[in-house]
């Protein structure tokens, strides 16, 4: 099986054109071998290339825990650089078919070379039904969570998938790999959800970490840095377009006047190879 290795951010995906590969057995058993740092390619998410009915192409992701999210915007834009540029989607707007919804990245290209990506990640969903999370109607900006004695003040925001926004003063003291797995599985999520602790610098720029649903910690994550731009404008932070600095670079977000979510940011190849699936089925 042919496989090419990317990264948005160093948020790093296995991608697999299905067009030409037939992938054996189970996805998600397959992408918790494919994305095993140890004895794998070694990823955030196994990305895969199919043909859609509804739109120009289709795409599926599974997390190494072999769980399939409904969406990953470092992903799509991996996934558009690559489909344009093999010549499968020959257009500099594309529309790609996810368990989210239609998403549209566009194409910023500089010669045959896409520089950056621009996604229309679509409007964000704020009903708690939506998220989803248990409780009442209603949006669920600042509200105070309680997790092992702690009360922690959420603004909670769906792209498509869950994402859990937490401010705090500083983000590099935030003990992640306690928090998040913990904020992830609490029983206000059915569906668990993604989680962001969020520093402000000024109305213009933000730190964020992610905790990821199905991956853990991770260097960026698309879909949060969504969630934490409109988090960031329902709390009167900051304004509609930000820079979010992540662990891996940063991110534009411009939530739009037209309701739409806009993340701007990189696509870039890390080394393509085979997979001996044979001895993996």
């Amino acid at each position: 099986m042919k496989f090419i290795k990317m990264q948005g951010l160093g948020n790093d995906f296995v991608l697999v054109n299905c067009l030409d590969e037939k992938l054996p057995g189970d996805f998600g058993e397959i992408s918790r071998k494919l994305c095993d740092r140890h004895f794998g390619i070694g990823a955030d998410g196994l990305v895969l290339i199919l043909p859609s009915a509804t739109a120009d192409i289709r795409m599926r992701i599974f997390n190494p825990d072999g769980s399939e999210p409904e969406m990953c915007g470092n992903a799509i834009r991996c996934f558009a650089r690559y489909v344009y540029e093999h010549n499968i989607v020959r257009k500099r707007i594309i529309r790609v078919e996810t368990l989210a919804g239609v998403i549209v990245p566009e194409l910023v290209v500089d010669g045959e070379r896409v520089v950056s990506v621009k996604v229309d990640m679509g409007e964000p969903r704020l009903e708690r039904r939506l998220i989803p999370m248990e409780g009442p109607p209603g949006r669920v900006v600042n509200d105070p969570v309680t997790l092992d004695g702690s009360t922690y003040n959420v603004t909670c925001v769906s792209m498509g998938n869950p994402h859990c926004v937490i401010f705090v003063n500083d983000v590099s003291t935030v003990p992640l790999a306690e928090i998040g797995p913990a904020m992830e599985t609490h029983p206000l999520f059915p569906r668990k959800t993604n989680v962001e602790f969020v520093q402000v610098l000024n109305r213009g720029e933000v730190n964020m970490r992610v905790w990821e649903r199905g991956a853990g910690e991770t260097l960026a994550c698309g879909t949060g840095a969504c969630a934490t731009g409109v988090a960031c404008v329902l709390n009167n932070l900051t304004g509609r377009e930000i820079t979010v600095h992540l662990a891996g670079g940063d991110l534009i977000i411009e939530w739009a006047e037209d309701n739409h979510v806009y993340m701007t940011g990189p696509a870039e190849y890390v080394f393509n190879g085979q997979w001996p699936v044979t001895g993996y089925q």
